[in-house]
């Protein structure tokens, strides 16, 4: 079901993950600098060789010769050389998980839901941008591999993938894969300077995704996604409560206060864990709850 632009319910449908193609940006969303749809189009930080000229600084031994720029060489009787900001094809992989610990949600949508919107939305916007685009789609029994290309094929066929995969979530289903045992595997695929969202909600140990997530990181640009439910940062209103994970019961009151303080720090404790694993010069944090709207991923750039 789509409301506005924001996917909701339990189940996402392929139709909704195509159409993304078509829905206009948000305005207030960060932009890469983009000078053409062929590859080398995205400008990297790097400063390098290329054609789109960085800055003027004085001659340093070493400097190649032909950089020399003349006009100000002139004008100031000292040799300075032109610096150029180097062109870099990274293609775009988009890890999202689908396993059963993404099958909860308490408002508006999912977690696999929500997952699947920004998983889409990062490889609808790669590939406008001129990137070759593949994906990662990890069930609880599999784990799909789309490698980059750049066509609208190539990334119809990912979410077609992913949208078989929501669709399969159920409560009856019992995990057989967890997304930390692909994380090697994601690590052999993505070698090299490649931009990489993994879309989660990170569960299990942080020591453990750190270091997964440094791993990838020492030679790509990495985005870590962490998708996660109002219901999992505070317990609901004060109640006595039963919950079920399917084979057995657990009954609370949600009205002590050290319960509730103990329920939210369990939470805080981990996404800051997560969030001081990625202090990282090649990576980013963001987190996204299932009732956010109109998604916004500033730190994809």
């Amino acid at each position: 079901m789509v409301a506005g632009n924001t996917l909701t319910g339990t189940h996402v449908d392929l139709n909704d993950l195509l159409a993304m193609r078509f829905q206009k940006p948000n305005p207030n969303a960060a932009k890469s600098r983009v000078v053409g749809n062929r590859a080398g189009a995205k400008l990297s930080h790097l400063k390098g060789r290329g054609v789109d000229l960085a800055e003027v600084r004085a001659y340093q031994p070493g400097d190649d010769v032909r950089a020399i720029d003349w006009h100000v060489t002139a004008r100031t009787n000292k040799v300075h050389t032109k610096i150029f900001r180097e062109e870099r094809e990274r293609p775009t992989l988009v890890v999202v998980d689908q396993t059963q610990n993404m099958f909860f949600g308490s408002k508006l949508r999912l977690k696999s839901v929500a997952a699947a919107e920004i998983a889409t939305r990062i490889a609808w916007h790669s590939l406008l941008a001129g990137d070759r685009v593949g994906g990662v789609v990890v069930t609880n029994n599999d784990i799909h591999v789309h490698r980059p290309y750049r066509t609208n094929k190539s990334v119809a066929r990912f979410l077609n993938d992913l949208a078989e995969a929501n669709q399969a979530l159920n409560r009856a289903t019992q995990p057989q894969l967890g997304i930390l045992d692909v994380m090697l595997r994601i690590r052999r695929l993505a070698r090299h300077n490649f931009r990489i969202a993994i879309v989660s909600d990170f569960s299990g140990d942080p020591a453990l995704w750190q270091d997964h997530l440094q791993g990838i990181a020492r030679s790509n640009q990495l985005l870590a996604v962490h998708v996660y439910d109002p219901m999992e940062e505070f317990l609901p209103p004060s109640d006595y409560y039963l919950v079920s994970h399917g084979k057995e019961r657990v009954s609370f009151f949600s009205g002590d206060p050290t319960v509730r303080d103990r329920y939210q720090a369990r939470f805080q404790d981990h996404s800051d864990a997560l969030a001081r694993t990625c202090q990282h010069s090649h990576m980013q944090y963001q987190r996204v709850a299932t009732v956010d709207e109109n998604l916004n991923l500033e730190s994809w750039q």
